[in-house]
């Protein structure tokens, strides 16, 4: 087990019956997954969990066993069964600061029950009443597994197929530098237990809309590349000429696979949800031995070293200058510390698109902040 399970976190799940669980907004297969086996494994130590997120279950991930009885914010019962009801225990997965889980979280009616955070991201704020954060679980699903074996629980059934879930879509099915044994040897306990790693790849990272493809098509005409970095951006225009709603557009990991580049970012420009004001979604990746986390959590966003992202104010002509030559500036500085420690352990240099620098994270939505 990568970081061992405080007492207290055992303690708060044994404690409470009404439990509310929610995620992130925007969700991705990480944070349903998540969400979905923590229900699951509540109910089976005789819980009663309600499971919400603030924008609903997206299309691929309606298939998972539960998916159903998620609440969302377009429910009628939404505010009386989760905004307004009293609970004993508020379980937050796979969000690193408090803005990321929307309205699910009301502090007026909710604070008088504990907050207990479990997340993966190695940019969390720490915001919970107890806080069990893992950097080194490749999804928040494998820290799940733990806490179901911390609790006695098998990993089987329904459980099992939503935990795979997440490790699937987190790790582009086993294929980020952060797939390590642990991964490998928790999903293979998952299928022994029942999920089918075939079908859950199929409907999830082996997936994509006829719509997506073609906004995909209207982006890459901005795409440059510049000093080890290669980004483009998106305009709400783009979104409707393609028929795709303002979501995930999957971008950013296949740009960083160009042989010049060692990260990436996608620009998009929105309206923001409340004032209406413009904001552009930033998603950031990087190639193996690069960082994009530290420079998301200096925009006010988060995520991991090789996959993370943010939202700031302004138009694509505001953002685009503070934000490529910054990426730049982290690139060169990564870069010459990367040299100097090939140098000093003897090591021959390599090269942007090296052999060494694989595929990146999950296609994903991610938890801090912006659409990657």
């Amino acid at each position: 087990m990568p970081t061992p399970i405080d007492p207290q976190v055992i303690a708060a799940i044994r404690g409470a019956h009404d439990i509310l669980c929610i995620s992130h907004v925007k969700p991705d297969g990480d944070a349903v997954g998540s969400l979905l086996g923590t229900g699951w494994l509540l109910r089976r130590l005789g819980k009663d969990p309600t499971l919400a997120l603030q924008d609903g279950v997206p299309d691929e991930h309606q298939v998972l066993p539960g998916a159903a009885d998620i609440l969302s914010a377009v429910q009628p019962a939404y505010a009386r069964d989760v905004v307004e009801r009293a609970f004993d225990l508020v379980i937050c997965l796979d969000a690193s600061s408090p803005d990321r889980m929307g309205t699910a979280y009301n502090p007026a009616r909710h604070r008088t029950a504990p907050l207990l955070v479990i997340d993966h991201h190695i940019t969390n704020t720490r915001f919970g009443d107890l806080n069990w954060v893992a950097p080194t679980c490749a999804a928040t699903c494998q820290m799940v597994a733990y806490l179901a074996d911390a609790l006695g629980v098998a990993l089987t059934g329904e459980l099992a197929e939503c935990l795979l879930t997440g490790l699937v879509t987190d790790t582009l099915c086993f294929r980020t530098s952060n797939t390590d044994a642990e991964v490998l040897e928790t999903a293979m306990r998952l299928m022994r237990g029942g999920a089918n790693l075939a079908a859950i790849t199929q409907q999830t990272v082996n997936r994509r809309p006829f719509s997506l493809i073609k906004l995909w098509s209207l982006i890459l005409p901005t795409i440059h590349l510049e000093e080890g970095v290669i980004w483009a951006t998106a305009e709400q225009t783009l979104f409707d000429l393609a028929g795709y709603p303002m979501n995930d557009i999957s971008l950013s990991s296949f740009l960083v696979t160009a042989d010049e580049a060692d990260m990436s970012a996608v620009l998009v420009e929105k309206a923001d949800e409340i004032s209406g004001a413009p904001v552009v979604e930033c998603s950031f990746r990087a190639k193996p031995g690069f960082d994009v986390a530290q420079l998301a959590f200096a925009f006010g966003g988060g995520g991991h070293p090789p996959a993370s992202g943010c939202t700031l104010p302004g138009t694509l002509a505001e953002v685009e200058p503070q934000v490529i030559p910054a990426l730049q500036a982290a690139r060169r500085a990564q870069a010459a510390a990367r040299a100097t420690a090939q140098r000093a352990a003897g090591q021959p240099l390599l090269e942007a698109g090296s052999p060494d620098a694989e595929d990146q994270d999950a296609d994903k939505q991610d938890a801090n902040g912006g659409v990657i």
